[in-house]
């Protein structure tokens, strides 16, 4: 798709007469990139807010425009409940698990149904931003998710939670990346580093509150009380989006999707999870296991097979239906490699959401809260470790930062895989403070620079390609490691060990294949993050201008 010399100048764009860029043509995903347009008197009330905010609009004078600022903040506390959702449970998985009389193999599903589901629903995005409103968007999406939290606050069986949960996860599945196509909608190119430093500065907070209230919850009300509290945010995000939220960009009712693609994504993901699910009570000749597996793994290269086809129909004029997921952007190494990081984050990190709370409850013996704190610093300094970290990357470039992230990552989890039965429980807290930092560093930096990387055409695309494999990575990410633990554990048992010691020794090894993920990552960032300032968008931003000097000279020579 792109060139080499594409890729060394990806955020190139033609100058019109008045110095705004401009575009050959319309991209079949909405533009990232308005063309300004004239100033004109802004409708009040609710009808004003269907009016679109371009980025003339949004952003003047190096400063967000009110009603930018508004809709901006309301996307992020929407995203932000999202994740917050999310990781909720995630102390609280131990009691759910005994109250439902399940499996912890099973249970853990009301983790993984969610990464599952935001996984599937992230593709929809390019459709979902081209065919309806910002507003028709976030709206429905809060209502779904608003009854999903009604279902599992009051289910009287497991079934009834979990498909409440996966209301919930599709209700949210797609406001990250609505709000990552916003975020570079309205932010010049050297300031994205720093707008999305912001946000996911709010993002992290997620970590930081979610898994701590939820223990609390968990030991004063029980689990369902979770839920009950999700209920009540739902009703409130509703209202906001009803009164406060801008529409960005047009929409078309002419766009079609590929639900055949969504299927397809469906059958083959949620058949691999299956199959790891069933492998700690069956065998691996079992047809509960490989049958799952085998379907799975054909849906996956069948979903993949037809995105590409699709894709090249849609370039070729043959049909006006673009790919559910444009793989085409994939061929932009630094995007792929940023992609990969991103995945093998998620991967290493989701697992660690369920292992933890197991350690300190199950083996250790402490209580939810506890469980909840334990985790509280990490998440704090992860918080502001994106922070600067954005900042970092418009200043520094990705390579630098991402270097900083991945071997703080290294560090933290390799000395966590030292735990044992009698580790002081703050030795945790210690090394889940240096992993998240590690994070921080390494998450919105990297999504940042492997998106300045594509074209602005490409941006919706990209952000749905790699937001995509990361939710997928991190959904499968969980059981295979749970499946690791147990399966070590369960050697450990048969020779002997008591089943605390078992366990223990199962999380420790688990631990530290995450630490192995964690060093490939580093040989990732020294030998595949590179190019002019390896991303740095400062640098970006002043090659574009000399491109464009080199334009207008161009253009003046030949009147």
């Amino acid at each position: 798709m792109a060139a080499h010399g594409q890729q060394e100048h990806p955020q190139h764009e033609q100058a019109g007469s008045d110095g705004a860029p401009t575009r050959g043509g319309r991209p079949y995903t909405r533009e990232v990139h308005h063309e300004p347009e004239p100033a004109t008197s802004a409708h009040r009330g609710l009808a004003g807010l269907s009016t679109v905010l371009t980025r003339e609009r949004a952003y003047r004078n190096g400063h967000l425009t009110r009603p930018a600022f508004v809709s901006l903040a309301i996307l992020t506390f929407i995203t932000f409940v999202g994740n917050f959702t999310q990781l909720q449970l995630s102390a609280a998985l131990p009691t759910l698990v005994d109250d439902f009389g399940i499996s912890v193999t099973l249970g853990q599903w009301m983790t993984s149904i969610f990464q599952l589901t935001m996984g599937v629903m992230v593709p929809l995005t390019a459709y979902l931003t081209r065919r309806f409103s910002t507003r028709q968007i976030v709206i429905t999406s809060m209502v779904v998710f608003t009854v999903g939290s009604v279902l599992a606050w009051l289910s009287p069986s497991f079934p009834l939670a979990l498909f409440g949960r996966f209301l919930e996860a599709a209700g949210t599945g797609v406001m990250w990346p609505v709000l990552q196509i916003t975020v570079f909608s309205i932010f010049p190119l050297d300031r994205r580093g720093m707008a999305m430093g912001v946000v996911g500065m709010a993002m992290a907070v997620a970590p930081a509150i979610g898994p701590t209230l939820g223990g609390l919850q968990t030991d004063m009300n029980g689990w369902r009380s979770i839920f009950l509290t999700l209920t009540v945010i739902g009703c409130i995000s509703v209202l906001l989006a009803v009164f406060g939220l801008h529409d960005f960009g047009e929409s078309d009712r002419t766009a079609h999707a590929d639900f055949f693609s969504v299927g397809l994504s469906i059958i083959g993901f949620g058949g691999l999870m299956f199959s790891f699910t069933n492998i700690q009570a069956y065998p691996l000749t079992a047809p509960v296991v490989w049958l799952p597996m085998v379907i799975g793994v054909a849906g996956i290269i069948w979903f993949v097979l037809r995105q590409i086809h699709s894709e090249k129909r849609f370039k070729a004029g043959k049909t006006g239906r673009p790919a559910l997921l444009d793989l085409s952007v994939l061929r932009n190494a630094h995007f792929s490699v940023g992609t990969l990081i991103a995945a093998l984050s998620f991967f290493a990190f989701s697992s660690l959401v369920v292992l933890i709370p197991l350690y300190i409850q199950n083996c250790r013996g402490y209580t939810a809260t506890i469980s909840g704190l334990v985790m509280l610093p990490g998440a704090i300094a992860q918080a502001i470790a994106q922070f600067f970290g954005g900042r970092a990357l418009d200043r520094f470039g990705a390579r630098p930062v991402a270097m900083v992230g991945t071997m703080l990552l290294f560090l933290g989890t390799a000395m966590m895989s030292m735990i044992g039965m009698h580790t002081w429980i703050w030795y945790i807290s210690i090394c889940q403070f240096i992993r998240q930092i590690g994070m921080g560093f390494v998450m919105m930096p990297v999504t940042t620079w492997s998106l300045n990387c594509l074209k602005p055409s490409e941006v919706s695309a990209g952000s749905a390609v790699t937001n995509t494999v990361r939710q997928i990575a991190g959904a499968i990410g969980s059981p295979v490691m749970i499946l690791t633990m147990y399966s070590i554990a369960a050697a450990q048992l048969s020779a002997g060990r008591s089943e605390i010691a078992s366990n223990i020794i199962g999380i420790e090894w688990a631990l530290r294949i995450s630490a192995i993920i964690n060093f490939v990552m580093i040989l990732l960032v020294v030998f595949g993050v590179k190019g002019e300032d390896a991303g740095s968008t400062r640098e970006a931003v002043r090659r574009a201008l000399h491109h464009e000097q080199d334009g207008k000279a161009a253009a003046a020579s030949a009147k």
